[in-house]
């Protein structure tokens, strides 16, 4: 399986979850099951497969969580030099040639994308046309309304 890049942050908070998971939301479920089990009957007992709907949610969540944190490669861009370039962690102002307005996003892996937080995934297509650019380099991105450009204005790995 191919490494999975992710910031110091993003490989934290997977990591709460999944101890929230594991010591929060597995105990209550299983609880639920076994009070459940108690009202007799499985076949028509909704509450019982309710829980066990949820049981399967809540380890299924375990399992992808500790997939993605044993294939992860953590980022910590705050120890690379800044190279003026790009790269998956940086912090990228950038100039859109359309709306004539600035905007910062974040690089950050698919878990971590938050477009309202600014946070956008490697896999997004602007990010994907940044990557590798410098101050002043120019990204097209296309985009449903057309192709759109990107002035690389500002690049921060905080």
């Amino acid at each position: 399986m191919n490494q999975i890049p992710m910031t110091t942050r993003g490989a934290e908070m997977l990591r709460e979850e999944l101890k929230r998971l594991k010591t929060e939301e597995r105990p209550r479920i299983i609880q639920a099951i076994a009070d459940a089990r108690e009202h007799g009957d499985l076949k028509e007992n909704a509450e019982y497969h309710a829980a066990r709907e949820q049981q399967g949610f809540c380890e299924g969540r375990i399992q992808e969580i500790e997939a993605k944190l044993s294939n992860s490669q953590v980022i910590d861009v705050t120890k690379v030099p800044n190279q003026g370039k790009v790269i998956f962690g940086a912090t990228v102002t950038v100039y859109n040639t359309v709306t004539d307005k600035e905007m910062t996003y974040r690089i950050v892996g698919d878990d971590e994308a938050d477009i309202k937080q600014n946070l956008i995934s490697i896999n997004s297509p602007i990010a994907r046309a940044l990557i590798g650019k410098q101050i002043d380099d120019v990204a097209r991105v296309n985009t449903p309304n057309g192709e759109v450009e990107y002035e690389v204005v500002k690049v921060e790995y905080i």
